[in-house]
Protein backbone atom coordinates (compact mmCIF):
# COMPACT_ATOMS: atom_id res chain seq x y z
CA UNK A 1 0.00 0.00 0.00
CA UNK A 2 1.53 3.56 -1.20
CA UNK A 3 1.74 5.68 1.77
CA UNK A 4 1.45 8.32 -1.09
CA UNK A 5 -1.57 11.28 -0.18
CA UNK A 6 -4.35 10.21 -3.11
CA UNK A 7 -4.45 12.87 -5.99
CA UNK A 8 -7.30 14.91 -6.11
CA UNK A 9 -8.85 16.47 -9.04
CA UNK A 10 -10.28 19.80 -8.92
CA UNK A 11 -13.82 19.90 -10.01
CA UNK A 12 -14.70 23.50 -11.10
CA UNK A 13 -18.42 23.94 -11.17
CA UNK A 14 -20.26 26.02 -13.73
CA UNK A 15 -21.14 29.48 -12.07
CA UNK A 16 -25.40 29.54 -12.79
CA UNK A 17 -26.87 32.52 -12.35
CA UNK A 18 -29.27 33.33 -10.09
CA UNK A 19 -33.52 33.08 -12.02
CA UNK A 20 -34.38 36.75 -12.11
CA UNK A 21 -38.52 37.11 -11.16
CA UNK A 22 -40.11 38.94 -13.59
CA UNK A 23 -42.79 39.98 -11.11
CA UNK A 24 -41.59 40.51 -7.40
CA UNK A 25 -44.28 41.71 -5.29
CA UNK A 26 -43.03 44.51 -2.91
CA UNK A 27 -46.90 45.62 -2.57
CA UNK A 28 -50.52 43.69 -2.39
CA UNK A 29 -53.45 46.04 -1.09
CA UNK A 30 -57.30 44.49 -1.02
CA UNK A 31 -59.23 47.44 -2.40
CA UNK A 32 -62.75 45.75 -2.56
CA UNK A 33 -65.34 43.93 -4.04
CA UNK A 34 -67.41 44.55 -6.97
CA UNK A 35 -71.08 42.85 -6.19
CA UNK A 36 -73.51 44.07 -8.82
CA UNK A 37 -73.00 45.13 -12.84
CA UNK A 38 -72.82 48.75 -12.51
CA UNK A 39 -72.09 48.78 -8.80
CA UNK A 40 -68.88 49.95 -6.83
CA UNK A 41 -65.74 49.82 -8.58
CA UNK A 42 -61.88 51.44 -8.21
CA UNK A 43 -60.92 54.52 -9.60
CA UNK A 44 -59.70 53.28 -12.89
CA UNK A 45 -55.88 54.75 -12.06
CA UNK A 46 -54.06 51.61 -13.07
CA UNK A 47 -54.64 49.30 -15.67
CA UNK A 48 -56.21 46.13 -14.77
CA UNK A 49 -55.80 42.37 -15.83
CA UNK A 50 -58.76 40.08 -15.16
CA UNK A 51 -58.25 36.26 -14.07
CA UNK A 52 -61.37 34.68 -15.21
CA UNK A 53 -62.18 30.68 -15.17
CA UNK A 54 -64.79 28.19 -14.03
CA UNK A 55 -65.69 26.97 -10.57
CA UNK A 56 -62.82 24.40 -9.17
CA UNK A 57 -60.50 24.82 -12.05
CA UNK A 58 -57.69 26.28 -9.43
CA UNK A 59 -57.78 29.51 -9.74
CA UNK A 60 -57.24 31.21 -5.92
CA UNK A 61 -54.36 28.34 -5.90
CA UNK A 62 -53.03 30.09 -8.73
CA UNK A 63 -53.56 33.57 -7.66
CA UNK A 64 -51.84 32.52 -4.91
CA UNK A 65 -48.37 31.28 -5.90
CA UNK A 66 -48.71 33.76 -8.64
CA UNK A 67 -48.52 36.70 -5.79
CA UNK A 68 -46.29 34.52 -3.52
CA UNK A 69 -49.08 34.94 -0.60
CA UNK A 70 -50.15 31.27 0.99
CA UNK A 71 -53.57 33.26 1.69
CA UNK A 72 -54.13 36.11 -0.60
CA UNK A 73 -57.13 34.63 -2.33
CA UNK A 74 -59.26 32.68 -0.15
CA UNK A 75 -59.67 28.31 -1.20
CA UNK A 76 -62.74 27.22 -0.24
CA UNK A 77 -64.14 23.73 -0.25
CA UNK A 78 -67.09 24.70 -1.79
CA UNK A 79 -66.74 26.16 -5.06
CA UNK A 80 -69.41 28.77 -6.47
CA UNK A 81 -69.59 30.20 -3.29
CA UNK A 82 -67.72 34.03 -4.74
CA UNK A 83 -70.21 35.95 -6.07
CA UNK A 84 -67.98 38.97 -6.67
CA UNK A 85 -65.41 40.92 -8.08
CA UNK A 86 -62.43 41.50 -6.24
CA UNK A 87 -59.74 44.03 -6.74
CA UNK A 88 -56.21 44.10 -5.85
CA UNK A 89 -53.73 46.73 -6.20
CA UNK A 90 -50.47 45.11 -6.89
CA UNK A 91 -46.79 46.68 -6.66
CA UNK A 92 -48.98 50.17 -7.91
CA UNK A 93 -48.36 48.67 -11.07
CA UNK A 94 -51.51 47.32 -12.03
CA UNK A 95 -54.95 46.12 -10.75
CA UNK A 96 -56.03 42.29 -10.32
CA UNK A 97 -59.88 41.42 -11.02
CA UNK A 98 -60.42 38.27 -9.65
CA UNK A 99 -63.64 36.86 -11.07
CA UNK A 100 -66.46 34.83 -9.90
CA UNK A 101 -66.11 31.39 -11.02
CA UNK A 102 -68.17 30.27 -13.68
CA UNK A 103 -70.15 26.96 -14.63
CA UNK A 104 -70.75 25.22 -10.64
CA UNK A 105 -73.46 22.45 -11.29
CA UNK A 106 -75.16 22.99 -7.89
CA UNK A 107 -75.59 26.40 -8.09
CA UNK A 108 -79.10 27.75 -8.62
CA UNK A 109 -79.89 29.19 -12.37
CA UNK A 110 -80.98 32.48 -10.40
CA UNK A 111 -77.43 32.73 -8.93
CA UNK A 112 -75.96 31.99 -12.02
CA UNK A 113 -77.83 34.64 -14.11
CA UNK A 114 -76.89 37.22 -11.68
CA UNK A 115 -72.98 36.53 -12.45
CA UNK A 116 -72.82 36.30 -16.08
CA UNK A 117 -74.24 40.24 -16.07
CA UNK A 118 -71.72 41.24 -13.75
CA UNK A 119 -68.65 39.42 -15.57
CA UNK A 120 -69.78 40.26 -19.02
CA UNK A 121 -70.69 43.94 -17.60
CA UNK A 122 -67.27 44.29 -16.21
CA UNK A 123 -65.28 42.62 -19.00
CA UNK A 124 -66.63 45.48 -21.51
CA UNK A 125 -67.26 48.20 -19.44
CA UNK A 126 -63.91 48.86 -17.72
CA UNK A 127 -61.91 51.49 -19.14
CA UNK A 128 -58.85 50.22 -18.14
CA UNK A 129 -58.69 46.85 -18.59
CA UNK A 130 -56.01 45.61 -20.80
CA UNK A 131 -56.18 41.83 -20.89
CA UNK A 132 -57.45 38.77 -19.20
CA UNK A 133 -55.92 35.24 -17.91
CA UNK A 134 -58.29 32.64 -18.56
CA UNK A 135 -57.55 29.26 -16.54
CA UNK A 136 -58.66 26.05 -18.25
CA UNK A 137 -58.63 22.36 -16.23
CA UNK A 138 -55.56 20.53 -17.92
CA UNK A 139 -57.11 17.48 -17.38
CA UNK A 140 -60.32 17.92 -19.15
CA UNK A 141 -61.26 19.40 -22.85
CA UNK A 142 -63.35 23.07 -22.22
CA UNK A 143 -67.00 23.03 -20.73
CA UNK A 144 -69.91 24.35 -22.19
CA UNK A 145 -69.31 27.05 -20.11
CA UNK A 146 -65.74 27.74 -20.92
CA UNK A 147 -66.66 28.03 -24.89
CA UNK A 148 -69.19 30.20 -24.10
CA UNK A 149 -66.19 32.69 -22.15
CA UNK A 150 -64.44 32.43 -24.94
CA UNK A 151 -66.48 33.27 -27.70
CA UNK A 152 -67.38 36.27 -25.77
CA UNK A 153 -63.63 36.92 -25.57
CA UNK A 154 -63.34 36.61 -29.12
CA UNK A 155 -65.83 38.55 -29.43
CA UNK A 156 -64.68 40.94 -27.27
CA UNK A 157 -60.86 41.13 -29.31
CA UNK A 158 -59.24 41.65 -25.89
CA UNK A 159 -55.97 40.40 -25.44
CA UNK A 160 -56.00 36.97 -23.90
CA UNK A 161 -53.36 34.84 -22.02
CA UNK A 162 -54.75 31.10 -21.60
CA UNK A 163 -53.19 29.10 -18.60
CA UNK A 164 -54.25 25.58 -17.44
CA UNK A 165 -54.03 24.29 -14.28
CA UNK A 166 -53.15 21.21 -12.11
CA UNK A 167 -50.49 20.05 -14.39
CA UNK A 168 -49.22 18.28 -11.58
CA UNK A 169 -52.54 16.55 -11.11
CA UNK A 170 -51.25 14.22 -14.09
CA UNK A 171 -49.05 11.63 -15.09
CA UNK A 172 -45.59 13.19 -16.69
CA UNK A 173 -45.94 11.16 -19.39
CA UNK A 174 -49.75 12.72 -19.88
CA UNK A 175 -49.09 16.07 -20.08
CA UNK A 176 -47.33 17.18 -23.27
CA UNK A 177 -50.74 15.10 -25.31
CA UNK A 178 -53.08 16.86 -22.96
CA UNK A 179 -51.59 20.21 -23.61
CA UNK A 180 -51.24 19.38 -27.25
CA UNK A 181 -55.10 18.98 -26.76
CA UNK A 182 -55.81 21.94 -25.42
CA UNK A 183 -53.56 24.30 -27.50
CA UNK A 184 -55.31 22.58 -30.86
CA UNK A 185 -58.99 23.56 -29.33
CA UNK A 186 -57.74 27.25 -28.81
CA UNK A 187 -56.25 27.13 -32.11
CA UNK A 188 -52.89 28.02 -30.71
CA UNK A 189 -49.01 26.51 -31.31
CA UNK A 190 -48.70 24.73 -27.38
CA UNK A 191 -45.63 26.90 -26.40
CA UNK A 192 -48.64 29.89 -26.70
CA UNK A 193 -49.99 28.55 -23.05
CA UNK A 194 -48.86 28.72 -20.04
CA UNK A 195 -49.08 24.90 -18.10
CA UNK A 196 -49.38 25.80 -14.44
CA UNK A 197 -49.15 24.40 -11.08
CA UNK A 198 -50.14 25.94 -7.74
CA UNK A 199 -48.29 22.84 -6.14
CA UNK A 200 -45.20 22.89 -7.51
CA UNK A 201 -44.70 26.69 -8.73
CA UNK A 202 -44.47 24.87 -12.66
CA UNK A 203 -45.44 28.36 -14.87
CA UNK A 204 -45.36 30.96 -12.24
CA UNK A 205 -42.84 32.76 -14.10
CA UNK A 206 -43.66 32.49 -17.10
CA UNK A 207 -47.20 33.81 -16.12
CA UNK A 208 -45.53 36.32 -14.44
CA UNK A 209 -43.48 37.29 -17.31
CA UNK A 210 -46.42 37.20 -20.02
CA UNK A 211 -48.56 40.18 -17.09
CA UNK A 212 -45.55 42.43 -17.71
CA UNK A 213 -45.39 41.36 -21.71
CA UNK A 214 -49.63 42.44 -21.46
CA UNK A 215 -49.07 45.20 -19.55
CA UNK A 216 -46.59 46.64 -21.81
CA UNK A 217 -49.20 46.58 -24.91
CA UNK A 218 -50.92 49.61 -26.13
CA UNK A 219 -54.65 49.95 -24.72
CA UNK A 220 -56.60 47.39 -27.30
CA UNK A 221 -59.82 49.59 -26.81
CA UNK A 222 -57.94 52.43 -28.47
CA UNK A 223 -58.56 53.23 -32.26
CA UNK A 224 -55.50 51.36 -33.97
CA UNK A 225 -53.60 54.90 -36.40
CA UNK A 226 -53.72 54.15 -39.88
CA UNK A 227 -50.07 54.02 -39.91
CA UNK A 228 -50.42 50.46 -38.76
CA UNK A 229 -52.14 49.35 -42.15
CA UNK A 230 -50.61 48.50 -44.97
CA UNK A 231 -51.63 50.32 -48.35
CA UNK A 232 -52.93 47.19 -49.84
CA UNK A 233 -55.30 46.10 -46.98
CA UNK A 234 -58.75 45.19 -48.36
CA UNK A 235 -61.10 48.45 -47.89
CA UNK A 236 -62.98 47.70 -44.63
CA UNK A 237 -60.02 45.88 -43.20
CA UNK A 238 -59.51 46.71 -39.77
CA UNK A 239 -57.11 44.09 -38.22
CA UNK A 240 -59.19 43.32 -35.40
CA UNK A 241 -59.20 39.54 -36.76
CA UNK A 242 -55.41 39.76 -36.65
CA UNK A 243 -55.67 41.13 -33.15
CA UNK A 244 -57.64 37.98 -32.21
CA UNK A 245 -55.18 35.44 -33.28
CA UNK A 246 -52.58 37.02 -31.22
CA UNK A 247 -54.59 37.15 -28.29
Amino acid sequence: MSDSPPIITEVIAPIVAPRVDPLVIKSLEYLGPMAKQGGWRPDPDLPEIAFAGRSNVGKSSLLNRLMRRKSFARVSNTPGRTREIHFFNVNKLFCLADLPGYGYAKISKARKAEWRPLIEGYLKDSPVLRGVVQLLDVRHDPTEDDLTMLDFLADLGVPTIFAVTKVDKLRKLEVTPRLETVSKFLGLDIDQIVPFSATTGLGRDELASALIDLLALPDWKLPESPEEFSDDAPEGHTGESAEREAT
